[in-house]
């Protein structure tokens, strides 16, 4: 108890000095040097320019599917194009690319690809400096199939048939109601159905199940959290396979042909604010000058009493009052190394230190406690080890866009 007091002493006395400090920039690319004695240029490819060109979400920006435009310079040997996600590697994705112009590449945004910077990879291994973020919306959401229904076409026989359900198209990490697939098969079938996870991006089964065996007709279920043993599943879309054997030996799947069937879109976080906001400009951006301070996170306007969720689940680090944060509440985000903390609160927060908390389960309510103009969220992000505790602020803005444009 004393250590825990102990460390939130030193958080608030940092927090009076400041609410943030400027992330530092990207470190530059230098050109690889060549073996056999002598130095052989090779030119670092420069990315000035993204512009969404097929299959692009509403005012032209770029979703999961659509075809993207690289301009700059010496992208002719590029062999990559990697979409670098919100933070850290675990939301990095790749994608092959060969193009025949050195100003010029095309690529195709992968599914499950998130907002974020984007870099180009040469096949002399030269990358380009990061662009700016680039906001990237999930692709069109797939069909709800929200009860049980037939899958055409998969019958070896007359007597046998399969129906699915998915319980939705939409799914978070770390939330309390999971995804849950239903089926049900009516027949003979001479071992028990197996159901596998499968990922759109790559098509690889990620986890599989062995329910019991049921009698013909009765109803089974699976159910998924969005994990992956103890780590959490890249945001993306998602499918549930469903294959079975007759007593003749045909094996049946829920997917023959039908890519969009049981899918669902899992996504890593949800925008903390459920009601009408705005987002702060000027001063209530991430590193404004605050009289000799910088500001440390993304201010939200919204109506007082607007409820606000944790955007990412994760045990309470600290809950607190300062003159300044007015009422707050850090949470260690689960599956991450990353630290989010939401201040201004209305209130205090009804959880304690050391509660766990689902992702969208409400926190609070907005509010303009401590130093604040106007009712709003002021939310920072920060890198491992943590919020004061060896950790850095970085710019919550582009990842804020980003869940606003899907929940």
């Amino acid at each position: 108890m004393r250590e825990t007091h102990l460390a939130a002493g030193r958080c608030a006395a940092a927090l009076a000095l400041s609410l943030g400090l400027l992330a530092p920039g990207a470190a530059a690319q230098s050109t690889a040097p060549s073996g056999g004695g002598g130095g052989v240029y090779v030119a670092t490819p420069k990315i000035s320019k993204v512009t969404c060109m097929r299959r692009c979400a509403s005012r032209a920006r770029a979703q999961g599917g659509s075809t993207i435009k690289l301009a700059g310079s010496g992208l002719a040997s590029a062999a990559k194009v990697v979409f670098n996600g919100s933070y850290g590697h675990g939301d990095d994705q790749s994608v092959p690319v060969r193009s025949a112009s050195d100003r010029t590449v095309a690529v195709r945004v992968p599914v499950g690809a998130v907002t974020g910077p984007i870099t180009v990879v040469t096949t002399a291994k030269a990358t380009s400096k990061a662009t700016a973020p680039v906001a990237i919306l999930p692709p069109p959401p797939p069909a709800p199939n929200p009860v049980l229904s037939v899958v055409p076409g998969l019958r070896s026989e007359e007597s046998l048939q399969i129906e699915t359900g998915t319980s939705r198209t939409r799914a978070y990490v770390g939330a309390r109601r999971a995804v849950t697939f239903s089926y049900r098969v009516t027949g003979t079938l001479s071992t028990p159905p197996t159901v596998e996870l499968v990922r759109a991006s790559d098509g690889v089964a990620v986890k599989s199940w062995t329910p019991d065996a049921l009698s013909s007709g009765e109803v089974q279920n699976v159910s998924w959290d969005g994990r992956l043993g103890r780590a959490s599943a890249k945001p993306g879309r998602y499918s549930f396979r469903l294959t079975a054997a007759t007593s003749a030996g045909a094996v049946r799947t829920a997917q023959a042909g039908e890519s969009e069937r049981d899918a669902f879109d899992l996504y890593d976080n949800i925008f903390p604010i459920r009601g009408r906001h705005e987002f702060g400009t000027g001063a209530g951006r991430f590193g404004a000058s605050r009289g000799g301070r910088s500001h440390q996170g993304q201010d939200v306007f919204a109506k007082c009493g607007t409820p606000l969720v944790a955007a990412r689940g994760g045990t309470i680090k600290f809950k607190q009052y300062h003159a300044l944060a007015g009422n707050y509440v850090v949470i260690d985000a689960a599956g991450t190394d990353v630290d989010y903390a939401y201040m201004h609160l209305a209130e205090p927060s009804p959880f304690r230190t050391g509660d766990r908390v689902y992702t969208g389960q409400r926190i609070g309510s907005v509010g303009d406690t401590g130093d604040a103009v106007g009712c709003h969220l002021h939310l920072e992000l920060w890198t491992g080890p943590g919020w004061y505790e060896g950790g850095k602020p970085f710019d919550p803005l582009p990842s804020l866009q980003a869940w606003d444009g899907w929940s």
